[in-house]
């Protein structure tokens, strides 16, 4: 592979991936309101 691919590829994956852990945290620290409501009744 060349340089530019392997480039794109490390590119590729950090944009996958960091959206991925960034999202989770968000979800982590911002539940759902009906999500939290379900939890407590439950």
């Amino acid at each position: 592979m060349s340089t530019g691919a392997v480039v794109m590829l490390v590119v590729a994956i950090v944009i996958i991936w960091g959206g991925l852990a960034a999202s989770a945290l968000w979800l982590r620290a911002h539940p759902d309101a009906e999500d939290a409501a379900r939890r407590q009744a439950g």
